[in-house]
């Protein structure tokens, strides 16, 4: 079974994954992962490219199927991808409520794009977006929906690095705000340390390593994360 949907309660984890497989064919991306993110807690996945990491998001999205294991959560989670993925067909409070189906989708909508920084642009258009506006808004669609399970594929991977920072900024807030689970997958090591509470480097399909984040990067722990991602040797006390 690919999803299990629990009953929604204050102590039910965002997520639990259980021996999770996934193959493509004859090769085997993923393989007895275990995984769990409470509510409220970050956690950002590190991983040379094709180890698995999206392969895992896009299986905990409900966007793939597995071939073993389980993945139980309260109700599907909300995804926001590298792509802001905006109907260009639509305005900006049509493209936040996509998929709401209550008389209020436009208000709630409206103060979505306010949380995200952009009042009153409900009647706007995306190709009226800078790349970091247009990211704002696939936030707002994605918290809108109020999951407890949010999903960030690298989404700031394409943006310039002041407007990084400041949407590092904004994620924190909308974060604490709404207290998903989040699972950030990322290539940024500083960005994982920065934003996590929990950093996972994934390897050949499993869970490899996990830290602790700080928050606040340090030459010794970066260099710990790089060694782990093999790029450095470590530099921690023996």
């Amino acid at each position: 079974m690919t999803f299990h949907v629990s009953p929604p309660s204050s102590a039910t984890p965002a997520v639990v994954v259980t021996n999770l497989k996934r193959t493509y064919g004859e090769r085997v991306v993923i393989e007895k992962l275990d995984l769990r993110i409470e509510r409220g807690e970050f956690v950002a996945l590190l991983g040379e490219s094709g180890c698995g990491k999206t392969t895992l998001l896009r299986a905990l999205a409900g966007l793939d199927p597995i071939q073993g294991g389980r993945i139980a959560a309260p109700r599907r989670p909300a995804v926001v991808f590298q792509e802001h993925r905006l109907l260009p067909w639509d305005n900006l409070w049509r493209n936040v409520a996509l998929g709401l189906s209550a008389p209020d989708a436009r208000a709630r909508a409206g103060a979505a794009l306010v949380e995200v920084g952009l009042a009153g642009r409900l009647d706007d258009w995306p190709r009226n977006l800078s790349g970091g506006q247009a990211q704002r808004v696939a936030l707002a669609r994605a918290l809108v929906q109020q999951p407890e399970l949010l999903l960030l594929d690298e989404p700031f991977a394409a943006l310039d690095a002041l407007t990084r920072i400041r949407m590092h900024d904004l994620v924190r807030e909308l974060v604490a705000n709404h207290r998903p689970g989040v699972l950030l997958v990322t290539h940024d090591v500083d960005e994982a340390i920065a934003l996590a509470d929990r950093i996972l480097v994934m390897r050949d399909g499993i869970i490899a390593f996990e830290h602790r984040a700080k928050g606040n990067p340090t030459s010794i722990e970066r260099a710990d994360l790089l060694a782990e991602l093999g790029v450095l040797a470590s530099h921690a006390p023996a």
